[in-house]
């Protein structure tokens, strides 16, 4: 399937590696794509985008090296090929107005402050990527099993469907 993907945007490895193994359980559904600053995302958008996949979800740190979190983060926003895609802040660093700024011009959909629980960031990325194929997918019963399955189900039988 592999038809959407999730980005992550951080530059400290292991924290990069944390969020790629936390992500992990969605990766039979959604290709996983990881960068370490703005730059390295856009070309791995790119080449999203020329395997014809959809990202469905970023995951983006605010203190990248060059251009920071919420910029990124609002830029997205403002491409209309990107603005479906779910938005998540993960940080312990942006300020009270960088956070603002995210919630009001990135439609930011969420904040995860670091350290993380993994359930917890597991529970919020299932959330988000349910919503997102809840709007954005036709055929939602590959995704039943690792994403919110009662959810996607009760959407099944109210569009009506019958397989």
């Amino acid at each position: 399937m592999n038809d959407l993907a999730i980005l992550i945007v951080e530059d400290e490895p292991e924290v990069r590696d944390a969020l790629i193994r936390d992500v992990a359980p969605f990766e039979g559904l959604f290709r996983i794509e990881a960068a370490e600053d703005v730059d390295d995302a856009h070309a791995a958008l790119q080449a999203l985008e020329a395997a014809g996949q959809d990202v469905a979800l970023v995951l983006c740190d605010h203190l990248l090296p060059g251009v920071h979190g919420v910029d990124f983060l609002v830029e997205l926003n403002e491409d209309r090929r990107m603005r479906a895609a779910r938005k998540v802040l993960v940080t312990g660093q942006a300020g009270l107005e960088d956070t603002i700024r995210a919630v009001n011009d990135a439609d930011l959909d969420h904040y995860i402050a670091k350290p993380w629980d993994d359930e917890a960031l597991q529970a919020i990325v299932r959330e988000q990527l349910t919503e997102y194929v809840s709007r954005w997918v036709d055929d939602l019963l590959p995704y039943v099993p690792v994403l919110d399955g009662p959810r996607l189900m009760a959407i099944i039988a109210a569009r009506g469907y019958d397989r």
